[in-house]
């Protein structure tokens, strides 16, 4: 993952009209097949959607949604895992993470649930 690339992705799909056509240039087709297994999008389907405007369109929403999407669901479970567990509710606080596991495929954020989940039955540092 290079440094940056994720919010020029989100900019791109943020900036990207609902039925609008994204050009294909070089720098963004190197961004795309970068970023493809970073959003769980093989070579392949990249390479294909990058030889039409709309398919490649498509991708680029489809990436960011994965992004967005991903992260808010991340940021959620985290702060509600963490919730629990300070409740002492360690159980509901790895079902949380669980949860969101079986349905999230970037696989950064796959890492980060599965740091959570090792941290879950940890004792709490004193700061």
């Amino acid at each position: 993952m290079n440094p940056g690339d994720w919010d020029r992705i989100r900019s791109l799909g943020g900036q990207l009209p609902e039925e609008g056509e994204l050009q294909v240039t070089d720098e963004v087709r190197d961004l795309l097949l970068r970023i493809a297994p970073d959003v769980a999008l093989t070579q392949e389907e990249t390479q294909q959607a990058l030889n039409d405007p709309r398919m490649a369109s498509a991708l680029v929403r489809e990436m960011h949604r994965r992004i967005r999407d991903g992260s808010r669901r991340l940021s959620r479970a985290l702060v509600e895992s963490h919730r629990l567990k300070q409740s002492g509710d360690v159980s509901a606080a790895r079902e949380v993470l669980h949860r969101v596991a079986a349905v999230e495929v970037v696989p950064h954020y796959q890492d980060q649930i599965r740091i959570a989940l090792d941290h879950v039955d940890a004792p709490e540092e004193d700061d």
